[in-house]
C-alpha cells in the first residue's frame, strides 16, 4: 500500500461514521417517540398531571376537614351510537370519605358495540387528590344492541389536598368522561352506527 491510498481511505471511513451515528440517532428518536405516549401516562397517572385521577385499591385512613362539590360529566365521540349520562350530576363530598355514583350508558343502534372511557379531573391540579377505587374506565364496555348498562364509580377525595395551597379556593371539581369507539373484536361491530 502506498502513501497516496491512505487520503483517500480516511474520508470514506469518516462518511461512514458520520452515516452511523446518523442512523443511530434517527432510530433512537424514532423509538423514543413510541415511547413518549405509554411514558406520559405512567407519569400522569403517578402525578396525577393533567387532572389525571390516581387509583387507590382501599379507602383513606382519615377524613379531612373540607367540603366540595364534585360534578359528573359524560360525552361521546363522535361514531359511536350510544348515550352516556350520570345519574346525578353533582354530589358535596367530605374529604377522606368513600363515595359511589353511577353512570348510566345505553347502545342505542341495532348493532353491538364495543368503547372504552377517558377520563379526566378538572381543575387539573386536582387529579392528584381524586382516588379511584373501582372505575367503568379501567375496561373496555360491550354493549349488545339497545343494551343498557349501570356503571359504578367509587372514589374518593385525598384529605391532602387540604394541605395544598393550590386547592385552597378550589371549591368544585369536575369528574369528566368521554367514551371512544375501540376496535371491533369477535364480530362486535363498534362503529358507524347512527342514533334512531
Amino acid at each position: 500500500m502506498n502513501s497516496e491510498d491512505l487520503p483517500q481511505k480516511r474520508p470514506f471511513q469518516r462518511q461512514r461514521l458520520i452515516a452511523i451515528v446518523a442512523a443511530s440517532a434517527s432510530l433512537a428518536m424514532l423509538a423514543l417517540s413510541f415511547a413518549a405516549v405509554p411514558l406520559y401516562r405512567l407519569y400522569c397517572a403517578a402525578t396525577g398531571y393533567a387532572g389525571t385521577p390516581q387509583v387507590a385499591k382501599l379507602p383513606p385512613q382519615a377524613r379531612g376537614t373540607r367540603d366540595l362539590i364534585v360534578r359528573f360529566d359524560a360525552n361521546v365521540a363522535p361514531g359511536l351510537a350510544w348515550k352516556f349520562e350520570p345519574e346525578t350530576p353533582e354530589i358535596k363530598l367530605h374529604t377522606g370519605e368513600t363515595a359511589t355514583i353511577y353512570y348510566k350508558i345505553t347502545n342505542m343502534s341495532d348493532r353491538a358495540s364495543a368503547a372504552r372511557a377517558m377520563f379526566n379531573v378538572s381543575p387539573d391540579n386536582a387529579g392528584a387528590y381524586f382516588d379511584k377505587i373501582a372505575c367503568f374506565c379501567f375496561s373496555e364496555q360491550k354493549l349488545a344492541p339497545r343494551e343498557t348498562l349501570e356503571l359504578p364509580v367509587v372514589f374518593y377525595l385525598d384529605p391532602a389536598l387540604e394541605k395544598d395551597a393550590a386547592m385552597a379556593g378550589v371549591d368544585s371539581i369536575t369528574l369528566s368522561y368521554t367514551f371512544f369507539v375501540t376496535k371491533p373484536a369477535g364480530g362486535v361491530v363498534a362503529a358507524g352506527d347512527k342514533p334512531l
